[in-house]
Order: C-alpha cells, then sequence, then structure tokens
C-alpha cells in the first residue's frame, strides 16, 4: 500500500510553504468555497473551530487525508475581518495599535473514513503604538489585502510588532507543531 494522498484545502500559498517546511508537499489543492460569515454572537474561538472542519467536510475525499486551516485575528470577543479594502486594513490597525490580541489558527485533518481531528494555535500578539505615517506606509504597501486583521506578520507588520508569544507558524497561516502532531496522530506517515 502506498503513500496515502494529502489534499490541503486552502489556495492560499504561504500554507503550501509553511507546510513544506514538514516535509510535505500535497497531492491536490481544493479550496473549499464555503460561507464565511460568523454566525450571530460567535465567539472566535468556536467560529475558528467551525471554519476549519467545514473547509474540511467541504473538500472532503474518500481517497486520502485533507487538511483545512481557519486562522482567526481577535480583538477580545470580536472577529476582525479579511480586509478587502483599505477602509478595512486601516480600521483594523488602528484597533490593533498598542494593544494585546490574539491569533486563533485551527486545523482539521478529515481522514478518509470520515473522521474529523483538529488542534488549535493560540498566539499572543503585541503591536507597538502605530502613529499615522506607520498605518499609513503599511497600507500603501498593499500587504493587507486579504489578510485576517489587515496584516502579515511575515511581512513589513513584523517590524511593528514588540511581543509574540505562541507560534509565529500559527500568525501566518499553519501552525506546524500543531499540524505536524495531528497528522501523526492519524497515521499520515510524517518524519
Amino acid at each position: 500500500m502506498g503513500k496515502p494522498t494529502l489534499i490541503l484545502a486552502s489556495a492560499s500559498p504561504r500554507r503550501r510553504e509553511l507546510i513544506a517546511r514538514l516535509g510535505l508537499t500535497p497531492d491536490a489543492i481544493a479550496p473549499a468555497d464555503i460561507d464565511e460569515t460568523p454566525a450571530n454572537r460567535e465567539l472566535p474561538r468556536d467560529y475558528a473551530k467551525r471554519m476549519a472542519s467545514e473547509k474540511a467536510e467541504a473538500a472532503a475525499s474518500d481517497e486520502g487525508f485533507v487538511l483545512a486551516g481557519d486562522t482567526v485575528v481577535a480583538a477580545g470577543r470580536r472577529i476582525l475581518p479579511k480586509a478587502e479594502d483599505e477602509a478595512t486594513a486601516r480600521q483594523c490597525l488602528e484597533l490593533l495599535s498598542g494593544r494585546r490580541h490574539r491569533v486563533l489558527s485551527v486545523i482539521a485533518l478529515r481522514a478518509p473514513d470520515g473522521t474529523v481531528r483538529e488542534r488549535m494555535s493560540e498566539t499572543v500578539v503585541l503591536f507597538k503604538r502605530l502613529s499615522a505615517e506607520e498605518i499609513d506606509a503599511y497600507i500603501d504597501s498593499g500587504e493587507w489585502d486579504g489578510k485576517a486583521g489587515g496584516y502579515a506578520i511575515q511581512g513589513l507588520a513584523e517590524g511593528l510588532i514588540t511581543r509574540i508569544q505562541g507560534s509565529h507558524s500559527g500568525v501566518v497561516g499553519l501552525p506546524l507543531y500543531e499540524t505536524r502532531a495531528l497528522l501523526k496522530a492519524a497515521g499520515f506517515p510524517i518524519a
């Protein structure tokens, strides 16, 4: 019996780069097209878990393992959106300026038999107090586009962060420790 198939339920180039750090190359990329609207009063942790599980189920295959993930930036009980425009990115950065926030990254793995396992990484991130000029410069960079909370830690924003407690790869979008542990627990061959 050959090595099982691994399907990545994400079009994110960052997740492909991160999973390669584990020595893995997905056999297929199958982005899940689901409604990502938070439910009324849904808490960030519950939302992240629901999104990861729904993405894994949406890309389900009887022939392989499906790995899906979701990363949520939370300020208190508030779920920050993916920044799709400059105004949203600016609002996120102004809110995060000088304060701690949490980044919840949930990985869900659906096995060929239909069982779904999940793991969560929770990272605390602290931005320096951002000046209007720093926010303008970051907005001008365009790095915020499509990013949860309006920033990408793997880019210019890293120079604006004074402290991180937790998983750097989780903030990028795929917590490597949790992903490796999840795959090993499910019997997927990984070093």
